[in-house]
């Protein structure tokens, strides 16, 4: 699967708000890392705090602007548009990097500020 696919695919599971969907891009040992929160290690973990975060906000809406593949790696930036439950929606930058193995991600960093979304109005 090309990059801009892979991408394509993976961001379709996170707007959907489909946790188990997001899962399955993920290899079993994958270290997950959003901004300067601890890490999460393993297929299973990830999926429960995804799906957590899910249910933080209504739904989410990402664009991808840029991206970039370099070896196992894919690169990506963009914006994301969150919808809180009270209706209000926020807009924020966002970079990603992906380290592929065996065709699946091992390792997903996300570098975003989401302290606005939470913050209160």
């Amino acid at each position: 699967m090309s990059a801009p696919d892979r991408l394509s695919a993976l961001f379709q599971a996170i707007d959907s708000s489909d946790a188990a969907a997001f899962a399955e891009h993920l290899d079993e040992q994958a270290v997950f890392r959003f901004g300067n929160a601890p890490p999460v290690i393993g297929r299973a973990a990830i999926r429960e705090a995804v799906a957590a975060f899910f249910g933080a906000v209504r739904s989410l809406s990402h664009r991808v602007e840029e991206s970039w593949s370099a070896g196992d790696a894919v690169i990506c930036r963009g914006d994301v548009t969150y919808t809180r439950h009270d209706g209000s929606s926020l807009t924020l930058p966002f970079a990603n990097i992906f380290k592929l193995r065996g065709g699946l991600i091992g390792e997903y960093l996300i570098y975003a500020d989401i302290s606005p979304l939470f913050a209160a109005e």
